[in-house]
């Protein structure tokens, strides 16, 4: 059965990466689109409270509807269920132009619009690559999509995170989250401003079953199953004792 689909990012509504992600995901079904009217980089989970903002329809080349959101891409989705009252099969956010891995994921956008769909009550899937290009994450998407379906995942998990590396292997992997993989120095400006220049800060591991290490050393594609709960259940279970 054809799926309903919504497709948000935090590239931007005009980003190549949601573009291209459009004219792919139009196999599984309806595509519709929902996304921030400029980049919302690195905005994490964060929604506005205090203010009105706009949607506007916008024109989205294979996409049945698109609405341009001046806010951030939980907001997309927030907008998209609560206050369109849409109902969708699926929320798909990216193709992000960076990776999403380690403790970076913290701070994407692309991630926490996944994570907004899922405390709805939808399916997630959350898709990022390298900057340089799209071309190596879409010649991969048919297999990725494959292994999603042949191995039931959202029976598993409600909340896929998906990163494919330039020059991949091809090879799939389920990850777990690694640690840090990018950091800032904060270098002084005029009129005591300060500007943040991240730098890599991965530290290579042994165990591929991190995202960092299965993508960066590795050269495999991720698939991390994430969650919404951050409780810490080693804490929790032992004090419960």
């Amino acid at each position: 059965m054809a799926m309903k689909i919504c497709i948000t990012n935090d590239d931007g509504i005009h980003s190549e990466g949601l573009l291209r992600l459009v004219e792919w995901a139009k196999q599984l079904g309806e595509v519709h689109v929902y996304a921030p009217k400029v980049e919302q980089s690195a905005k994490s989970h964060a929604v506005e409270i205090h203010k009105a903002f706009e949607a506007k329809p916008a024109a989205v080349p294979g996409a049945v509807s698109a609405w341009a959101v001046d806010s951030t891409p939980a907001d997309c989705v927030r907008f998209a269920v609560l206050g369109r009252k849409e109902r969708f099969d699926l929320v798909i956010s990216g193709v992000n132009r960076g990776l999403n891995i380690g403790q970076d994921i913290m701070y994407s956008g692309t991630c926490s619009a996944a994570m907004e769909a899922v405390g709805l009550g939808i399916n997630a899937l959350a898709l990022s690559t390298e900057p340089q290009t799209f071309d190596d994450v879409f010649a991969q998407m048919d297999r990725v999509w494959a292994f999603i379906t042949e191995n039931d995942l959202y029976r598993k998990a409600r909340l896929w995170n998906v990163n494919v590396p330039l020059a991949t292997t091809g090879e799939i992997r389920i990850t777990r989250q690694g640690g840090p993989y990018y950091s800032d120095d904060f270098m002084p400006q005029a009129n005591h401003m300060y500007l943040p220049c991240g730098k890599d800060v991965f530290a290579p591991t042994p165990d591929c079953d991190f995202d960092t290490d299965c993508v960066l050393q590795e050269r495999c594609i991720s698939v991390t199953p994430l969650t919404i709960d951050r409780t810490d259940w080693n804490a929790f279970n032992a004090l419960k004792k």
